[in-house]
């Protein structure tokens, strides 16, 4: 079928009018004919763009979907490449929240006994633990995300084992994917209930599944593209859209 209007684009494409001339603005739909009046004639390959641009946007983020789906108008090896290193990508996210899930078990069945000063941790100790730099730890502290005890006339840093356990927990959150700001709310839950971190994790995992069916999806869509050639000219000569 050719000679779409903008809101039949739309409707099939799951996304708004207005979205629509956004993705032809932006070059996400390919060129768009126009009748001898100037009106818009849209084809079904723009229904796979704008339908392949939405779920790669869920599965990636909306700059590297625009970056797939363009690059699928004029180089049919470029947009295949990006689609793999979103693929790539999220299972690198897999990885880390699977490290992370392992570790939680760990984390979450660990009892912390009363404090003694002998168990807590230099800033340097806990960093070499985790394996991170001791400015990512302090950062984190600026962050609010951690918290660390101040001793000695240096005020040097010293981390509790509750502290200590705290800075795992976030760690490990952040190799699951978790941004800093997310974080920040999600944190403090945390720490008055330990036991939602395996909760937390699992809610990962869904975004994450989401994530991987919008892009398995997007791929067919981007597809279609790639088989129509990016041409929009399919519809020149009906002339049923606005200008």
């Amino acid at each position: 079928m050719s000679g779409l209007k903008t809101v039949d684009v739309a409707r099939r494409a799951g996304c708004s009018v207005q979205q629509v001339r956004n993705l032809e603005r932006d070059g996400v739909l390919p060129p768009v004919a126009r009748t001898a009046s100037g009106y818009r004639v849209y084809a079904e390959v723009h229904v796979a763009a704008a339908l392949a641009y939405r779920l790669l946007a869920a599965g990636s983020g909306p700059a590297e979907g625009r970056a797939i789906v363009r690059a699928a108008h004029g180089d049919v090896h470029r947009a295949p490449a990006l689609l793999d290193a979103a693929h790539a990508r999220l299972h690198a996210e897999r990885t880390g929240l699977a490290r992370a899930v392992e570790a939680a078990r760990a984390i979450s069945g660990e009892p912390i006994a009363e404090v003694r000063a002998s168990d807590a941790l230099t800033v340097s100790e806990l960093a070499a633990a985790l394996g991170v730099r001791a400015s990512t730890l302090r950062h984190w502290e600026g962050e609010g995300l951690v918290t660390a005890d101040r001793a000695g006339p240096r005020r040097a840093r010293r981390y509790s084992p509750a502290q200590v356990r705290d800075a795992r927990v976030v760690h490990q959150l952040r190799l699951a994917g978790y941004r800093i700001g997310p974080l920040r709310a999600l944190v403090p839950e945390l720490r008055r209930s330990p036991g939602e971190l395996a909760a937390v994790l699992a809610a990962r995992e869904a975004v994450l599944a989401a994530r991987s069916r919008a892009l398995l999806d997007g791929a067919a869509a981007l597809s279609a593209v790639l088989a129509a050639g990016g041409d929009g000219t399919a519809g020149r000569a009906t002339g049923r859209d606005e200008a």
